[in-house]
């Protein structure tokens, strides 16, 4: 089911292709060790007129965690000179098919912008379809762009903290089992290994079909039944840096759930301070 400020589907972005004021970015993100150039492979091919969005340039310099969402001013000053702003309905794609195209979803929630949607699929399912693609960079022209930040859609790890405490939230973990168990180590050096007392594991994969495509409302609510977590709470997503944490919050948008908020820090930040507790085996 197509829905432009969820997800759509690659019939549905074909179809509108040359809609005026549609603007598709290509999010892509690969984690360090993938060793691969998300933005030398944009240039190479991308889906047409798509506009290639940097999450570790467009994020808080200031801050010594990965990718923390940037300040408003340095968003709107990038997205404009993108050529993305006021009336536009904004698709995002990823290059893995759903990893790191909600993130830029999520910042566009962030900042108010509602009329945004993640590729059901991604690049993988577009170029398996032998759907077009081109290696020219895109028309740009600066168009206006008004943000207001939501700030019940992003939490810190005070809020994190005292939820894990309370249990009035439940907070869901994105990462793979192993590392949510504290079996498998961190990929970032330096960090322990657990997680957040209290937290549930949803490893993002869960909530993909074979084809990497996203599964449907139904089955959504279900993977996360399935994992302990209940519903009728408010929920906090979290993750290894707020990648596929995001994964997880579109999930809980599509299925219905609306009361979310992504950690940003996530274990980048927990696993770091040796002052939080880390829980270790199953939940």
């Amino acid at each position: 089911m197509d829905d432009p400020k969820t997800l759509v589907s690659t019939e549905w972005l074909d179809a509108h292709l040359k809609d005026p004021d549609l603007r598709i970015i290509d999010g892509s993100w690969f984690m360090p060790a993938a060793n691969r150039d998300a933005r030398a492979a944009y240039e190479a091919a991308h889906i047409p007129g798509a506009r290639f969005f940097d999450i570790d340039e467009i994020s808080d310099h200031r801050s010594d965690l990965p990718h923390m969402a940037p300040p408003p001013e340095k968003f709107v000053s990038r997205l404009r000179a993108m050529g993305v702003g006021d009336g536009h309905q904004v698709v995002i794609y990823d290059q893995s098919g759903i990893f790191s195209a909600p993130r830029v979803w999520w910042l566009f929630r962030l900042f108010g912008k509602t009329d945004v949607a993640v590729l059901d699929g991604g690049l993988p399912k577009w170029l398996a379809e032998d759907r077009r693609v081109d290696d020219q960079p895109p028309m740009l022209r600066d168009r206006h762009l008004t943000v207001q930040r939501q700030a019940d859609l992003v939490r810190d790890v005070t809020k994190v903290a005292h939820s894990s405490k309370l249990g009035d939230h439940e907070i869901i973990d994105a990462r793979s089992h192993k590392r949510f168990t504290g079996e498998e180590a961190e990929p970032r050096p330096g960090m322990r290994s657990g997680h957040i007392p209290g937290a549930k594991n949803v490893p993002y994969a869960d909530l993909l079909n074979a084809d990497g495509t996203m599964k449907a409302p139904a089955e959504l609510r279900e993977a996360f039944k399935a994992a302990g977590v209940d519903l009728e709470k408010p929920a906090i997503t979290s993750c290894g840096s707020g990648i596929t944490a995001s994964v997880l919050a579109l999930a809980l948008e599509r299925s219905g759930k609306t009361d979310w908020s992504l950690y940003d820090g996530s274990w980048a930040e927990w696993g770091m301070f040796n002052d939080l507790r880390v829980a270790t085996g199953e939940a």
